[in-house]
């Protein structure tokens, strides 16, 4: 039986299976979701009636009202669903009536993979992973805030509790929403590994079983979603804003990454003294290399580089350990066919579909390349001096987004995963957001100087 038909034959295994949960849980509304450059989540909503039309890919939208999508001139786009993204919505649930969501690939009215989504980025990149006969496996870390609302539910500056890492009530006052959140999750097919207060105050993460890499993609979008949905239940608002608190740690989204061929992991070699491969020592070359040139990418903000400064545990400096959690990489400690590389500077802010892409193909880049991996620095980074890191060669990540954006134009990696279309848009809004920050006159400035001077 050929692989067309069998994919054929589970096309329709699968819709039929659509079908019966919506006549089962007396689905009426399907969302049909997909994401802008910046990772933020858009939908259209049609009828059940629709369904055959939407598996179909017959749902249009206009392109050009999406940021960075198309020109006015070359509006139409469609949005085809991921039949495996299918999932009801627990909290729409009312009178025996629910909603359910598919996250969709855009494309174009030829049918093929419209260049400037996202999705169809990450796509790229698992594709030219198997040609090379690997198969990518992330698991991501995403951290979030969730902050009291005023009257009128807008977010405040005020954290909703007081607690610390891993404190439990009564200083944890999240644990009811993060319940919530779980058994959410749980319902859409989440497999959750814990659930825990963060170390700065209203600060929690809740940590979901890896995938592949679009679906760990998927993933994260969708968990973002829910997370400030349900919080908003409570009265909440849910940030994942990289930095929203000065003087407490920012949010992170460490990123889990390891490649598999033919069914083994290829990171893991038992002979090795840390049993890493030589794939995973060039992969983490490649990622020490090209770092600089993709911060723009997992690391989007102008807030985002106020994370990423000393003293708040989030890694600033690039360097690799097997265990030292100051260094920008690390390997933690399982091994087997749980041998991963922890990527620790992306923050939750970024894309995931980009962030996962580029993250990949730098890493990537390495194996292809064989290059060298640097020694290992297992010395408190945060604590060195100046001279001991300028003595091992220990550089910096680049301390704004202007820099940061610079980096990504001089180098290769951003416009090789992207593509053009995606490369230059990118650029183009990030550019913008720095000067718009740039040129803007802040408060601190006025307090400093109004009356100085």
């Amino acid at each position: 039986m050929s692989e067309l038909l069998v994919s054929e034959q589970t096309t329709i295994s699968a819709i039929e299976q659509i079908k019966e949960i919506i006549k089962q849980k007396h689905v009426e509304l399907l969302h049909l979701q997909f994401v802008d450059i910046e990772g933020v989540l858009k939908h259209v909503t049609v009828t059940t009636e629709q369904l055959d039309d939407v598996v179909e890919g017959k749902i249009m939208f206009d392109g050009s009202s999406i940021k960075g999508f198309s020109p006015i001139n070359r509006s139409d786009l469609y949005l085809l669903p991921d039949l495996q993204t299918f999932a009801v919505l627990p909290w729409t649930v009312e009178d025996g009536y629910a909603e359910a969501r598919f996250l969709c690939s855009v494309i174009n009215p030829d049918g093929t993979l419209f260049e400037g989504d996202p999705r169809n980025v990450l796509k790229k990149t698992v594709e030219r992973a198997k040609q090379k006969g690997y198969t990518i496996s992330v698991g991501p870390e995403l951290e979030f805030f969730l902050f009291k609302t005023d009257e009128n539910g807008n977010p405040t500056t005020t954290p909703q509790d007081n607690g610390g890492y891993f404190e439990p009530s009564p200083k944890d006052l999240g644990e009811r929403v993060r319940l919530d959140i779980y058994r959410a999750l749980k319902a859409m097919g989440f497999t959750i590994e814990a659930s825990h207060h963060e170390v700065a105050e209203g600060q929690h993460e809740i940590n979901f079983k890896y995938a592949d890499a679009l679906g760990a993609a998927d993933n994260a979008t969708t968990y973002k979603w829910v997370v400030k949905t349900i919080a908003k239940k409570y009265g909440l608002h849910a940030t994942f804003m990289p930095k929203p608190i000065f003087g407490i740690n920012g949010s992170g989204m460490h990123v889990n990454i390891s490649l598999f061929k033919d069914g083994e992991n290829a990171f893991f070699d038992p002979s090795d003294d840390n049993q890493l491969s030589e794939t995973a020592y060039q992969f983490i070359a490649g990622l020490l290399q090209n770092v600089k040139n993709f911060a723009a990418i997992t690391n989007p903000l102008v807030n985002s580089y106020k994370r990423l400064v000393p003293g708040y545990e989030a890694p600033c400096y690039i360097a690799w350990s097997a265990s030292n959690r100051s260094a920008l990489i690390r390997i933690p400690a399982k091994r087997g066919l749980a041998t991963r590389v922890e990527l620790r500077c992306p923050d939750p802010s970024a894309n995931p579909y980009l962030a996962f892409a580029v993250i990949a193909e730098a890493g990537l880049d390495g194996v292809e390349k064989q290059l060298t991996c640097p020694a290992p620095i297992d010395e408190d980074i945060f604590h060195m001096t100046v001279e001991r890191r300028a003595e091992l060669g220990i550089e910096n990540l680049p301390g704004s987004l202007g820099k940061a954006i610079e980096e990504l134009e001089n180098g290769t990696i951003g416009r090789h995963t992207l593509g053009n279309h995606v490369f230059g848009e990118y650029v183009a809004m990030k550019k913008n957001e720095w000067d718009s920050y740039r040129t803007a006159v802040h408060a601190w400035e006025i307090e400093h100087y109004q009356a100085k001077f």
